[in-house]
């Protein structure tokens, strides 16, 4: 059986933000497979449309049986199953699930992008992502975590939390 080792970043910026990244995590435990890593929370201002309050941030290290498409599937009926409403591109959110990286897959059409396209541009998705796994290559940019966050241009600030 072939197994992905995927990445992805969780935000919420509404509610118990907290409770809701954690209720988030155990149904990708339970719809994805394991988590292997998860770094901290991180509170960090609104990115795109920033005229709203703070998210806080998580980047998961999962291990799964399915191919990109049905972890796009499987996330985005998390995100509705935990109240995700779709008003406006970049706006406030009850969860948001990206996918960052399936193993080191390149893959772009209508519905997904992996490598996520933003991801060397958003410091934070950049400081938790390289927290746990900072030697992994982008395969796209042949640059690791840590080095595209070194290189990061975005000054938004990007604080541990709790």
């Amino acid at each position: 059986m072939t197994t992905y080792t995927v990445f992805l970043l969780l935000g919420a910026n509404l509610g118990d933000r907290a409770a809701t990244l954690e209720r988030a995590t155990e149904n990708i435990q339970t719809d994805l497979g394991p988590v292997l890593k998860q770094s901290a929370l991180y509170e960090t201002a609104a990115w795109g449309v920033t005229d709203q309050p703070a998210f806080l941030n998580q980047v998961l290290k999962v291990l799964s049986v399915f191919p990109a498409e049905e972890i796009l599937e499987k996330t985005q009926a998390i995100e509705n199953r935990l109240g995700r409403v779709r008003r406006e591109k970049w706006g406030s959110r009850v969860i948001d699930i990206d996918l960052l990286y399936v193993d080191d897959l390149i893959l772009k059409n209508e519905t997904l992008t992996i490598p996520h396209p933003f991801l060397h541009e958003r410091r934070f998705t950049l400081v938790p992502l390289a927290e746990i796994e900072p030697e992994f290559v982008h395969p796209v940019f042949q640059k690791t975590n840590r080095q595209l966050l070194a290189e990061c241009m975005d000054e938004g600030e990007v604080e541990k939390w709790g």
